[in-house]
């Protein structure tokens, strides 16, 4: 199944083949590529396009991942693959120009069908961008002389945020956005206005870790799989393009590709039943407001992701989602803008009520932050 990929005109496969999982190693530094390590990167390209998945997406900053592909395209059909990779924004656009060369030398291709400005989640990467004379500026002049096909951004900032970026007339966006995490539906639906492709990023990982999903949440798909149940509620919306499939290895398209042996309404019952039991376990309607009314977490006490604990709260106790909520609730408080904030271990020291004043649930979240930091970790 492919469609328009927006204003781009290409024709999308609905599940993209994500390089960031099927790479040798994490740090690119000249190391020797292991013959086992590139013929396994061989056999999962192989597999995506054997099934139709002509989009390859990967990343500078993913370790070998460019290296090894510009290895394997001399045997690969370019005129039937869109390829895709992501250089970061930078204060000097003239260390992205050098980047993005770089990045076309490691692939070995004089031209990638798409580029993204890979990481747009703050203001100040933002600014990078789109500041006169900034790396969009470049990018664009690259793709005048034909080295890009198209200019897109991936991001993991606030709807207000990513708001802005479509303002600049990007071709495409990557961005989050599935069953557990609705929050972004606004800025698709502007994309599509905009006549924007819309990639959804990490829908299996960062969706809810659905390639291991926990006994409830099975229970409560069944008798689909919940990775083919989000599949089905993402691709059940004409204004989203691709989900990408961040494969280590051949076998990691099944499951998802096996969606499309479905029809959409078969999502009907499984949602029925994940909302009732949100609603049994939290109160009816708390999962449809859970998130509105909460600022982002710089602007919470503490510094404090409000948002994101008490929704992983939430899938904790209603779905059983153990191990992801834990996992995701252990990466704040690194410092990190693709998941930041603090987490909620010193949310008893702070009076929230100014904080949550817009939020209809926001004598709910008060009461719920002092004893979530014990409940995620």
């Amino acid at each position: 199944m492919y469609r328009r990929f927006g204003r781009t005109e290409l024709q999308m496969p609905v599940f993209s083949c994500g390089g960031m999982r099927f790479q040798q190693s994490w740090s690119e530094r000249g190391q020797p590529i292991r013959d086992e390590a590139q013929e396994n990167l061989a056999a999962t390209v192989q597999a995506a396009m054997d099934r139709g998945i002509t989009h390859i997406e990967t990343a500078r900053g993913y370790g070998t991942s460019e290296r090894q592909l510009g290895m394997l395209m001399p045997d690969l059909d370019r005129q039937r693959l869109i390829l895709q990779t992501k250089v970061s924004p930078t204060p000097d656009p003239a260390v992205f120009e050098a980047h993005v060369l770089e990045s076309l030398d490691r692939l070995k291709v004089s031209r990638v069908d798409l580029l993204g400005l890979h990481g747009i989640n703050t203001y100040e990467k933002l600014w990078w961008a789109l500041r006169p004379g900034g790396c969009l500026e470049v990018a664009r002049r690259m793709q005048a002389a034909g080295l890009i096909g198209h200019v897109g951004f991936s991001t993991h900032g606030t709807v207000q945020m990513i708001q802005q970026a479509l303002a600049a007339d990007f071709d495409y966006v990557n961005l989050h956005w599935y069953w557990i995490f609705q929050r972004n539906w606004p800025v698709i639906a502007e994309a599509a206005q905009r006549d924007m492709g819309v990639f959804i990023i990490s829908p299996a990982d960062k969706g809810g870790r659905l390639y291991d999903p926990s006994p409830r949440l099975q229970e409560l798909c069944a008798p689909l799989h919940p990775l083919v149940f989000n599949a089905l509620f993402c691709l059940s919306r004409p204004e989203v393009h691709t989900l990408s499939i961040g494969a280590a290895n051949p076998s990691d398209f099944d499951l998802a590709v096996g969606a499309l042996d479905h029809d959409f309404s078969e999502i009907e019952q499984p949602a029925a039943r994940l909302l009732a039991a949100m609603a049994e376990t939290l109160g009816e309607g708390v999962w449809e407001q859970i998130g509105q009314g909460i600022p982002a977490w710089d602007h919470c006490p503490g510094l404090i992701n409000v948002e994101m604990t008490v929704l992983l709260r939430a899938v904790l106790l209603a779905w059983g989602m153990d191990g992801f909520a834990k996992w995701r609730y252990g990466m704040l408080g690194n410092e990190s803008d693709w998941l930041p904030g603090m987490d909620a271990r010193h949310a008893g020291n702070f009076d929230f009520t100014w904080a949550l004043a817009h939020s209809p649930l926001a004598e709910q979240v008060a009461s719920w932050l002092p004893g979530a930091h014990d409940l995620l970790t």
